[in-house]
């Protein structure tokens, strides 16, 4: 029997590599395409909640993580001035609940790719063009290199998948618009901030800016609500653009956070939406994280759906001794709900993100100061926390018996 050993994955950011490293223990031999030419850095910072917290332990990477971890200390809003209206500590909110961690993008990233590289093959600067699947498996042509056979398909490359649009279609029939749009970027840390995020709160958009440990980089995010944008995801130009247009006239800082933008070369920009699918996989073919079930940046859940994601498909594909069809099933029979319990609180959460009025901002700032001198705040955060933990922890598990305990070679 064929056990469909060889596996091509797109995308080499946090899903396709957390499934190369399954993939590998469970004796597969996994290959990850990559459009961008080298590893990618940078970045934004991100979290590890709930179950992901047990997959990162059982990966043995759980240790690296929590010395990478970045640490956070406080957390200011100021008004178009710099004056401090709310200074809040990070764990004000909670912080990390439990076993739950945050570190930056590009950390975990290197992480991951660190413990695949000798176990994956690894094709940087190169993207996959067409996908054939017959009987014995999918001839794949890439935009650079020759074409080459492989049993399976995982497409873990992103919002904007290459592999979601060749397999299932174009992407405006699984992408939910949540109203809002997103940039990130690095700068220098011209404010001196030492594990400390800044805020700077305008109707319906903000911009907020943070660095770990006084280092001498910071990272910068823009949030605005807008009605749909038409534009070129792979343009950066037409990004810079849009942020510069819907920034134009604000005061405070943003100014010189927009000419960083100009020239920024780590500028990410993209609508925050939510991928919707009945399937995450047809014949030969698999999504995986992003690609498959976007949660959107208002969970804060992406990075936990790509590690549990990735933990489970590749131990379904175990238990099924490569029968990919039984395990596609499997795979999506125990996501779907941990997966629509995160898109749910996704939806919740966009709504208070940012407030849409003057006013509203007077009266959350209002709430921040009062707070932590209410009598009943307890109960106010255990409610938040509860919500968050609701949604990190709605899957149980399963134990993957056929996972090796040694590193197969390839």
């Amino acid at each position: 029997m064929n056990n469909h050993r060889n596996i091509l994955i797109s995308g080499a950011s946090i899903a396709g590599p957390a499934l190369a490293y399954w993939l590998s223990r469970h004796g597969f031999s996994p290959t990850v395409v990559e459009r961008t030419p080298t590893f990618r850095e940078g970045g934004y910072k991100v979290d590890i909640r709930g179950v992901a917290v047990e997959v990162a332990d059982r990966m043995g990477i759980l240790n690296e993580i929590q010395q990478a971890r970045t640490d956070m200390q406080e957390s200011i809003f100021v008004d178009s001035s710099n004056k401090p209206i709310v200074t809040l500590p990070a764990d004000f909110m909670g912080g990390r609940v439990g076993r739950d961690e945050e570190i930056m993008r590009g950390d975990l990233a290197h992480i991951l790719y660190e413990h695949t590289r000798d176990t994956t093959e690894y094709i940087f600067g190169d993207t996959i063009t067409s996908i054939q699947e017959d009987e014995d498996g999918v001839q794949v042509t890439f935009e650079r290199g020759a074409p080459r056979r492989f049993d399976l398909i995982v497409g873990a490359d992103g919002l904007h998948s290459q592999v979601r649009n060749l397999a299932f279609g174009d992407e405006t029939q699984f992408t939910q618009s949540m109203g809002g749009y997103l940039a990130f970027f690095s700068l220098p840390n011209f404010l001196q901030l030492d594990r400390q995020e800044v805020y700077h709160g305008l109707p319906g958009k903000a911009a907020s800016v943070y660095s770990m440990g006084k280092d001498a980089e910071a990272k910068c995010v823009f949030f605005f609500f807008s009605p749909t944008l038409n534009y070129d995801y792979r343009s950066v130009e037409q990004q810079r653009q849009i942020l510069l247009d819907a920034f134009a006239s604000d005061g405070w800082q943003i100014p010189r956070l927009l000419e960083s933008a100009r020239h920024a070369n780590d500028f990410y920009f993209d609508a925050i939406s939510l991928i919707q699918m009945d399937r995450w996989s047809t014949g030969r073919i698999a999504l995986l994280g992003d690609a498959a079930y976007c949660a959107s940046p208002a969970s804060g859940q992406g990075t936990s759906l790509a590690l549990v994601g990735a933990y489970v498909l590749a131990g379904e594909l175990a238990e099924a001794s490569g029968d990919y069809q039984e395990a596609f099933a499997r795979y999506e029979n125990e996501m779907r709900a941990y997966v629509e319990a995160n898109q749910k609180f996704a939806i919740n959460s966009i709504k208070n993100m940012i407030p849409r009025s003057r006013t509203q901002i007077w009266f959350q700032t209002q709430m921040m100061r009062l707070l932590p001198h209410l009598p009943w705040k307890g109960a106010f955060f255990e409610k938040i926390t509860k919500e968050i933990q609701s949604a990190a922890n709605a899957i149980t598990l399963k134990e993957y018996q056929k996972a090796s305990t040694e590193t197969p070679s390839i």
